[in-house]
């Protein structure tokens, strides 16, 4: 379009591709959000001092702040987004029901009142039936948001949901609304110029965990033309009711317990901002929704009429984000090691190999998309593109979102938010390596993974054959290396026996090719079916054993939040003793066992790094 661009960047972002990619750059304050990316302040001067004439805001932090954009538009700049008061109407998410309602929209029963005491809102959760759903009414992203199946829970979630929604809003309040116990999640993109609007169709995004969008599709599986309709109409209505501008996302809950009908959706909540799934909508219309943005804040007209507008194909984005999936899916950091996706892929992503995940912001490392001309063609495409992508420094999801993709109930279409959570130990489990990949590993850590030279293996005083210590997953691997000759190598794994021959200028295991691996001092990457990371232990330098499980540790870096723990309290297993904030989420941990506590070692406040020592629990005669 011929823009300059100017990025604004944070201390931990100095060196961020973003930065990188801009025309010009300015430094606008420290690694927490509330000293740079939420000064708005420092944004509107970083752009009156490079001559910038309008400010994008992307996807979270400030983009549906209301004030941000009056302060923007006070300053002589052009916000390229909706104006302050579409935002109000719809950033809390009580009145925006309310509104909807007005505007002949359906709305989902709840309570959505200002009376916030513990009474009123256990009364309304009790009228409405169980399950419930405690959202922030200023929320998003599934933070401040728990569901209560039973009663007896509903207290505890309350105060967590409160707690967590004061953190990342600054919002207290909450409202109820009823469970729909076999919902799907669909969305409908809209775009307004102040007046009227469109909708460029729906996106399924059901495919969730902890309320949280893991993998979207446009369009929606079992998607008729009649409930097409009836969706875009309610969409267009609540985006012209608030007379909105530019990009947004109307989200309704559906009920998916059978095939979809016109009496079976329910307003949720309107994302006034640009989503981080729009490129599967991009991808089936043929349109770029941030150039639509630009050419509509600059006061031209929506580029093209509803009747203009066309589904092409089937299209997929996998959020492929640093995070523990066999801890509870807890967000991880390091450096990235290596970072390559497939050909014929599309990654958006902000981070290149050699950048660190830190603990100041959410961790996705990339949304992986696809697009083909039918669903079965571009989900082929999505496991393809998965299986194919390289991560290597930090733990990712990146297996489970293969898996994911080649779940056959996924695959046949049948989606809703609790797929996930039924099928979990399934969808998590990562599969053992193979000999073949222990032997890469092994072959890597003694530097013969490289072209053959004469004297590989060679050591004098020696024999040929070493053997070569390796941890994986927790658990100790040896492996038998013999060089017999060049080009040769026999490994043993265990009981079993494995043949590295070099042959047409490659190495061949038993006669495949060798998996491409990563290494980083000693830890080694091989990338076959899913990444498998192996240590290289130092027989001189042997951990000690691990200790008996008496100390509470950090799972990551963050803040501690809240210590209800005591020195000689009494406590059992499974009870709450501190909450640790990191990456915008509250954390809970929680007493592995009966017992008392020994001693808190840490203050509420305090900012700690992984596996740092919190609590103490006496040991067990």
């Amino acid at each position: 379009m011929g823009l300059r661009t100017v990025a604004v960047f944070s201390d931990a972002d100095a060196g961020a591709m973003h930065v990188q990619m801009a025309d010009d750059a300015v430094h606008i304050g420290g690694a927490a959000p509330s000293e740079s990316y939420l000064r708005g302040d420092a944004i509107i001067a970083a752009a009156r001092a490079t001559g910038a004439q309008a400010v994008h805001p992307g996807y979270g932090f400030l983009s549906e702040n209301p004030d941000f954009v009056e302060a923007v538009e006070a300053a002589g700049l052009t916000f390229i987004g909706p104006s302050a008061r579409a935002i109000r109407a719809m950033g809390l998410k009580d009145a925006a029901k309310a509104l909807m309602d007005e505007a002949g929209v359906p709305v989902v029963p709840g309570y959505h009142g200002a009376d916030q005491s513990d009474e009123v809102l256990t009364r309304a959760a009790e009228e409405i039936g169980y399950p419930v759903l405690i959202k922030a009414v200023a929320g998003g992203g599934g933070k401040g948001m728990r569901l209560v199946e039973d009663p007896k829970d509903f207290a505890d979630a309350l105060a967590s949901a409160r707690g967590e929604a004061k953190t990342a809003f600054g919002n207290p309040d909450v409202l109820i609304e009823k469970f729909v116990t076999n919902p799907r999640h669909i969305e409908v993109q809209v775009f307004g110029d102040g007046t009227s609007a469109v909708h460029l169709f729906e996106r399924d995004c059901s495919l969730q965990r902890r309320h949280q969008k893991v993998i979207e599709e446009a369009p929606a599986p079992g998607m008729t033309g009649e409930m097409r309709a009836a969706m875009g109409g309610a969409a267009v209505k609540a985006a012209e009711a608030i007379g909105y501008r530019g990009a947004g996302t109307i989200e309704f809950i559906v009920d998916g317990s059978g095939p979809l009908r016109t009496d079976g959706f329910w307003f949720m909540e309107m994302n006034t901002r640009l989503q981080v799934e729009h490129p599967v909508t991009e991808a089936i219309t043929g349109v770029d929704l941030v150039e639509w943005q630009i050419r509509v804040a600059a006061g031209e007209p929506i580029p093209l009429a509803q009747e203009d507008l066309a589904i092409h194909g089937h299209a997929f984005e996998a959020r492929l984000y640093a995070e523990d999936v066999e801890k509870g899916f807890l967000p991880a950091t390091g450096r990235l090691g290596a970072l390559e996706f497939p050909e014929g892929v599309r990654a958006d992503t902000g981070v290149r190999a050699g950048d660190v995940i830190s603990p100041h912001y959410d961790p996705m490392i990339s949304k992986v998309i696809v697009h083909g001309a039918t669903r079965d063609i571009a989900l082929r495409q999505l496991s393809r593109a998965l299986r194919e992508t390289k991560v290597a420094g930090t733990v990712t999801n990146l297996a489970f979102l293969a898996a994911l993709s080649e779940h056959e109930g996924f695959r046949r279409g049948e989606v809703d938010t609790g797929l996930i959570g039924r099928d979990i130990e399934g969808l998590a489990a990562v599969p053992q390596a193979t000999a073949q990949e222990v032997a890469v590993a092994a072959m890597v850590a003694l530097g013969l993974d490289g072209a053959p030279g004469r004297f590989d293996g060679f050591s004098l005083w020696a024999p040929m054959a070493r053997r070569v210590a390796l941890r994986h997953r927790g658990e100790e691997q040896e492996v038998r290396v013999e060089v017999r000759g060049p080009g040769e190598i026999a490994l043993r794994v265990g009981e079993t026996d494995t043949a590295a021959r070099w042959q047409g200028g490659a190495w061949r295991l038993d006669g495949r090719a060798m998996p491409a691996h990563h290494a980083d001092g000693q830890r080694i990457t091989v990338f076959g079916a899913v990444a498998q990371v192996f240590d290289v232990i130092d027989p001189l330098e042997r951990a000690a054993e691990a200790g008996s499980g008496d100390v509470i540790e950090a799972p990551m870096p963050g803040l501690v939040k809240l210590l209800t723990a005591e020195a000689g309290q009494a406590v059992t297993a499974g009870q709450r003793l501190a909450v640790l904030e990191a990456m915008k989420m509250e954390h809970g941990l929680v007493a592995p066992r009966d017992g008392i506590v020994a001693e808190v070692l840490v203050t509420e406040g305090a900012q700690v790094e992984a596996g740092a020592p919190l609590i103490r629990l006496e040991g067990e005669e």
